[in-house]
């Protein structure tokens, strides 16, 4: 199937083509199941998210302008944060985090504890380099797990924005930390 012939079917899904919506699933679902298997690694939910994917799909289609980027590149892009914003979701409760301390506590000799109290040290002396918005955001997406929509919420800013700011923070965390 080429790209013209995808972006034709989202084309026909966005004026709401139960048809082309068939069609489009019959020849994208192994693909993106696929992807949403690697990320996910459990069969099951990855299958849940697969048909959160297609919910997607079908809502967003009037969305994706041909021309623009490549359809099946887009329909890619879906089922990867589809799958992303499912790990999220499994945030760990208070008592899984205070055991893991615990066990990490247990099993650190003296020498290992001065060098992630180092580390420690170093990741917040980089992150005192960013912008108090953005290290607030990387810490909610990368340790609290918040999704990237409830971030963009968050600070009152549209999702390709706080794209981008999670970007940019994390290359200049990377450059701080190689220094």
């Amino acid at each position: 199937m080429t790209g013209n012939d995808i972006s034709h079917l989202l084309a026909r899904i966005a004026l709401r083509d139960r048809k082309a919506f068939a069609e489009l699933y019959e020849r994208s679902a192994p693909k993106l199941f696929g992807i949403c298997l690697r990320i996910l690694k459990d069969r099951s939910e990855a299958e849940e998210a697969l048909q959160e994917v297609y919910v997607k799909i079908w809502q967003r289609a009037d969305r994706y302008v041909s021309g623009d980027t490549d359809p099946m590149s887009w329909l890619a892009a879906i089922a990867r944060n589809q799958a992303i914003d499912r790990i999220r979701v499994r945030r760990p409760t208070a008592v899984d985090i205070d055991e893991a301390y615990d066990l990490a506590d247990a099993r650190a000799t003296p020498e290992e504890n001065a060098v992630l109290s180092s580390e420690g040290r170093r990741i917040e002396n980089c992150m005192n380099e960013l912008e108090p918005d953005r290290a607030s955001a990387v810490r909610r997406a990368y340790v609290e797990g918040v999704t990237y929509e409830e971030l963009a919420e968050m600070f009152g800013v549209p999702l390709n924005t706080m794209r981008t700011w999670l970007r940019r923070s994390l290359l200049k965390l990377r450059e701080c930390m190689n220094r």
